[in-house]
Order: structure tokens, then C-alpha cells, then sequence
């Protein structure tokens, strides 16, 4: 049996806990503005799927395996990131929701850009 503390993995913890941000919002907008479920549906998908494929990859049998499930995390940012703004822009999310949300989700984009452009040149 192996004893050993896993590894921390930033990309692993950050995409996460922005998962758990996603959730909370997503239940704000629910229970707030019952007329936009569709989008909010789009945000809680594309913004659960980016840790759920991040620890998909993170388990991947081989380097391409990995850098196919990072590719598409990096997809769901980026499309998390679109619902983010539009919500804003619509008057959905406030401010402050929406400089969070965005000041994290623009931080995993860094992270899995950097991580896919290291995969790559291996």
C-alpha cells in the first residue's frame, strides 16, 4: 500500500475549486433568473468540464492522451469564459461575480496554455 502524499498539482486544485465556484453560481442563477437556465446550463457544463478533464488527463495513458484531455479543458476555459462575459453584459452577473469569475478562469487559460505548449515541445 502506498503511503505517500499525492503530489499538489496546481492545475489539478485551481480547475477544481473554480468547478465549486461554478456551482455556487450557477445555483445563484437558478434560484434568481429562472428565465436564462439555458445559459446557465452552457456555464455549469463548459465550467465543470474543464477540471473533469483535467483530471482525465492528469490520468492519461500516454502523451497525447494527456495533451488531447488538456486541448479540450483548454476549449471549455475559453468557452466558459464567452458565457462568463455574456451573463455580465446581460446584467446576470454583477461585478464583483463577474471579476472573480473571470480573474480565474483567465489564470487556468494561462496555466493550461503553458502546460499544452510544454507538452508539445517534449
Amino acid at each position: 500500500m502506498n503511503n505517500e502524499t499525492p503530489k499538489p498539482n496546481v492545475v489539478l486544485d485551481k480547475s477544481f475549486a473554480f468547478s465549486i465556484c461554478i456551482v455556487k453560481v450557477n445555483q445563484y442563477l437558478y434560484k434568481n433568473h429562472k428565465e436564462i437556465l439555458p445559459l446557465a446550463t452552457q456555464l455549469l457544463k463548459s465550467g465543470t468540464s474543464i477540471g473533469a478533464n483535467v483530471e482525465e488527463a492528469v490520468s492519461g495513458y500516454s502523451k497525447k492522451d494527456f495533451s488531447s484531455k488538456m486541448g479540450i479543458s483548454l476549449k471549455e476555459a475559453k468557452e466558459t469564459r464567452y458565457w462568463i462575459r455574456l451573463l455580465y453584459e446581460t446584467g446576470y452577473l454583477d461585478e464583483r461575480q463577474h471579476h472573480s469569475l473571470l480573474q480565474d478562469v483567465e489564470e487556468l487559460i494561462k496555466l493550461l496554455t503553458s502546460i499544452l505548449k510544454t507538452s508539445r515541445a517534449e
